[in-house]
């Protein structure tokens, strides 16, 4: 597959396998209710489950309709650009097909540069682990080709084996930190 052929897919809606800043992830446009519900079949995923979305900046919540107070920003800008996902209030009904009736959303604004690169074309990606629900995630290409085969738009062939941890995820509540899930990155 040419280099640039993903990105296209992506924008028109394709689903795909690539390297996340944490681990291989089954990524499609999170503003695509249509590619949204395709992922939740791939994966088998529980349909109560929100995923997390991939975005490139700070302004790109904007497209969810989240608005932020001052200390939030501020504690967003200090914890990203990094391995973690932060849960933020998102009440909109348009959102629906991703809050799941949870009335929030998950974000993560990664650290690596090429997949900020990426963010910045497609725009945000819903970017859940390479792997049906309840197995454990893909560490290398060929074992998200096991999972996953000829159903995916492409595979996105350069990383090698990864085996890191998910991304940390809180929540911001009344600009106070809760913990949901530990990862490589430590709040200090």
């Amino acid at each position: 597959m040419q280099s640039k052929n993903y990105q296209e897919i992506l924008m028109k809606g394709g689903v795909g396998i690539l390297a996340t800043d944490t681990i291989y992830g089954l990524v499609g446009s999170a503003l695509s209710p249509k590619t949204v519900q395709r992922i939740y079949r791939l994966r088998h995923r529980n349909p109560k489950k929100p995923f997390i979305i991939l975005i490139s900046s700070l302004k790109d919540l904007k497209l969810f309709n989240i608005k932020i107070d001052p200390k939030t920003e501020k504690i967003l800008k200090r914890l990203w650009p990094n391995k973690i996902s932060i849960i933020l209030p998102c009440r909109s009904k348009k959102f629906f097909y991703l809050h799941r009736g949870t009335n929030s959303l998950a974000f993560r604004l990664p650290k690596n540069k090429n997949l900020i690169q990426l963010l910045k074309k497609t725009g945000p990606l819903v970017a859940p682990s390479a792997n049906p629900e309840g197995q454990p995630p893909a560490t290398t290409i060929s074992e998200a080709k096991k999972y996953f085969g000829n159903n995916v738009d492409f595979y996105l062939l350069n990383s090698g084996k990864i085996k890191n941890s998910p991304s940390t995820l809180i929540k911001i509540n009344k600009n106070k930190i809760s913990i949901l899930r530990q990862g490589d990155f430590l709040i200090k």
